[in-house]
This record gives structure tokens, sequence and C-alpha cells, in this order.
């Protein structure tokens, strides 16, 4: 579980980068709002199936509740999400 919940983080990580670095300023600056929609809806849903996740993990893993809310703040923070990669890959291999 903590593999998928891995690959989530890191997929969802990426997909907020893609909404402020390419999506946003294509509707803002260029003015191609046909981007926005879809990358929005993908990201709100990974974000969704990311918090899912981090609950279930954090219950399986006995995370601390900091830490939980440590995983929720790297969640709406640009490329922390390669941290927090880090140090769950710490984890799984203990």
């Amino acid at each position: 579980m903590l593999k998928t919940f891995r690959t989530v983080s890191f997929i969802e990580g990426v997909s907020l980068i893609a909404l402020l670095l390419i999506a946003m300023p294509a509707k803002y600056y260029f003015g191609y709002f046909d981007v926005i929609f879809p990358v929005g809806i993908t990201h709100g849903v990974l974000w969704m199936l990311y918090f899912v996740l981090s609950l279930m993990v954090s219950h399986k893993y006995n995370w601390s509740i900091a830490f939980w809310l440590l995983t929720l703040l790297v969640s709406v923070v640009p490329f922390s999400c390669f941290i927090l990669e880090r140090k769950l890959k710490t984890l799984s291999v203990k």
C-alpha cells in the first residue's frame, strides 16, 4: 500500500506542477481556456485519491498526526512531493 501511495503522491505532485506552470499560464497569459479544465479535474481527482490513501497508509503504518498533516501540506506545495518521496522511500526500506 505504501508503494501505491508513493506513486500517487508523485503523480499528484506532477499534476500540481502542470496545473501551476502549464495550464494556468496558458489560460491567463495566452488565452487557451480549454487547457485548464482537464488538467484541473485530473489534479482534483488525484488529490482526493492522495487524501484517502494518506489516511489509509497513516493508519497502517501508525504515523503521528503531525506527520500525516505534513503529508497533506506537501500536497499543496509545488515540488515538495519529491522530498516526501525520498522520506517515504526510507520508510519502506525499514
